[in-house]
């Protein structure tokens, strides 16, 4: 699920270049190449999720208990009412429906889903967290989203019996918390100034000490992401039903989702990109999605546009690079239970940086009807959009897109549409845990 995008293309066009193949008895619609590609794209061909080296908790039951609750609790955060659910909603496949997410403030992209997440090697849209643990911490510190500090999270852990008993059965004893003078209220390596000074003025043990709940906290709530992952769709079961050897045509797919899909698998080529089980094979790729946050505002004459603040131009993956490997929770810090040899894909992140310029990582399209608006920042508001600018593959804001025009007809587009509706499921979790938790 890891593959470079030359060796994607290369053994995806072999596929679509055997597409002429003597169909089999399974479905007479269906060539052996065809049938092969299905396969690769079936949910029955997700692999068992593999070990994260890098949180030893990361498959604890008792982790992930307490991360679920720390998921849903809304006192994590500046003004007690902002949760990772807040955003990763589950009603809506784990997004929030905005174009960008809000917390105590608006972010500058939108929440991806994060059914199926905890397959990926790399987080966040520009990949600049390397392990599920510390892309949860990444939020919580943030002055836009949760707005806290690692100091208050710790003291909730402290003083909160049903989390300190789990935290303790789990990580071992916490510090003594009691003494405001030596662990402040409110202190941690963020953005607010008054944090900032009190954690300078802690000792680096008593940092440290602070840093390692703050960490365990991430962890538990890595553990409890790990459990979801998108169920069965009507897709799967047509899938299921002509890999059979001899199954009887389906009636599970219309004409036009049928359609859709052979375009998807063929011509329209997105599955060069959107590959594998969970429709992505979690790489980053420049498809010429437009920078609103650069866009000149309306009804203003040039002239008055170059006085104005522009924000920055969002590179992507390009400085999502150089933030993971400086960052303090990245897989080679002391914080990670990793060893250096489990760490081979960070020492390497850089060693084509220049390639990465305007690339984003690519989201799974799994439930994709559920989790509008489309792209880092919302750029499309519905799926039809979303459809036409790949159709047109309008040049880069920012790097070189990797699009072509595809020069399909609105009906192909349409029948692409309707084939993606066939993807939605309902998540392949327990009904328990897709709430706040009673305790």
């Amino acid at each position: 699920m890891r593959l470079s995008l030359i060796s994607n293309t290369v053994w995806v066009l072999w596929f679509c270049c055997l597409s002429f193949a003597t169909p089999t008895a399974a479905d007479p619609g269906w060539s052996e190449s065809e049938l092969a590609l299905l396969r690769m794209q079936w949910i029955g061909s997700l692999p068992e999720l593999p070990p994260d080296p890098t949180n030893k908790y990361a498959d604890n039951p008792v982790a992930a208990e307490l991360g679920q609750k720390l998921f849903f609790d809304k006192r994590l955060s500046a003004n007690g009412k902002v949760a990772c659910a807040s955003c990763h909603v589950p009603e809506l496949s784990f997004t929030d429906g905005l174009a960008r997410s809000k917390g105590v403030g608006e972010t500058s992209r939108s929440a991806p889903s994060i059914l199926g997440i905890a397959h990926s090697a790399w987080f966040f849209w520009d990949g600049r967290s390397d392990s599920l643990w510390s892309q949860a911490l990444g939020p919580l510190e943030s002055a836009v989203e949760h707005g806290g500090n690692r100091s208050q999270y710790a003291r909730i852990v402290y003083r909160n019996p049903v989390y300190r008993k789990q935290y303790e059965q789990l990580f071992g004893a916490l510090p003594d918390l009691s003494d405001s003078q030596r662990f402040p209220e409110n202190a941690a390596p963020v953005e607010d100034e008054d944090a900032a000074v009190k954690w300078q003025r802690m000792s680096e043990t008593d940092r440290k000490a602070i840093t390692r709940v703050y960490v365990n906290i991430g962890k538990a709530i890595a553990a409890y992401e790990r459990l979801l992952m998108p169920g069965v769709s009507r897709f799967d079961r047509y899938v299921e039903t002509v890999l059979k050897e001899g199954a009887p045509e389906t009636t599970l797919l219309s004409a036009d989702e049928l359609a859709g899909l052979r375009l998807f698998i063929g011509k329209a080529m997105c599955v060069t990109c959107h590959q594998g089980p969970l429709f992505t094979n979690n790489s980053f790729h420049n498809v010429g999605a437009p920078d609103l946050a650069t866009k000149r505002p309306k009804y203003i004459l040039p002239i008055f546009y170059l006085f104005i603040d522009k924000p920055e131009l969002d590179t992507g993956r390009h400085k999502g690079v150089q933030q993971v490997l400086n960052s303090e929770f990245n897989c080679l810090n002391e914080y990670s239970d990793a060893t250096e040899n489990d760490c081979a894909e960070l020492r390497f992140a850089n060693k084509k940086q220049k390639e990465t310029l305007g690339t984003f990582k690519v989201p799974t399209l799994r439930n994709i009807t559920k989790t509008a608006p489309y792209m880092h920042e919302g750029q499309f508001k519905n799926l039809t959009e979303l459809l036409k600018h790949y159709n047109a593959a309008p040049k880069a804001h920012v790097g070189h897109s990797e699009l072509m025009p595809l020069n399909l007809e609105g009906k192909q587009l349409m029948q692409i549409e309707a084939f993606l509706h066939s993807l939605s499921s309902s998540p392949d979790v327990a009904d328990e845990l897709l709430r706040t938790p009673e305790y």
